[in-house]
């Protein structure tokens, strides 16, 4: 197996851990760091499997092919994530009556600026789709971390 499937899946897991992890109220901020950790490390190791000798280029290609894969497996599980959680939550109704509770004040201010509360996240289309988002913002920035990783890794240690 290519050493960048190989971390790329152990990343994975590790990220699908994390994703479980920041549930848990107030752990969530501590697993946010951590994930973008785990994406430098994912290339790290990436290139650490790569047999000498090791080149940059190479280092930095399978560490963001292998921080790719985790960033893809983590943003399938954080799409499932929230998903869930708004339909536990109570849906769209839920949310309605909570952006109803809102100053009249801070209503207007939104609607001036073009934010209309009625159509933001109302449906577990809207949720899916700023998880899309998400997922792909997630994935460019995953892929630079793990290519730095595999980069600084196959830079130290070439042979």
């Amino acid at each position: 197996m290519p050493a960048s499937i190989k971390a790329g899946l152990i990343g994975a897991a590790v990220i699908t851990v994390l994703s479980l992890l920041g549930l848990i109220p107030c752990v969530g901020c501590i697993t946010f760091i951590l994930r973008w950790l785990v994406f430098a490390g994912t290339g790290v190791l990436a290139a650490y499997w790569l047999t000498p000798p090791r080149t940059v280029g190479e280092g930095a290609k399978v560490g963001a092919i292998a921080a790719l894969i985790s960033a893809a497996v983590g943003g399938v599980v954080n799409a499932a994530i929230s998903g869930v959680s708004f339909l536990i939550a109570g849906g769209a109704q839920a949310f309605s009556s909570q952006a109803g509770q809102l100053p009249p004040e801070l209503v207007d201010q939104l609607g001036e600026i073009g934010i209309d509360l009625a159509g933001i996240g109302a449906t577990i289309g809207g949720v899916l789709a700023v998880s899309a988002v998400c997922c792909v913002a997630g994935a460019l920035l995953a892929a630079a971390l793990g290519a730095l990783g595999g980069l600084s890794f196959a830079a130290a240690k070439s042979d």
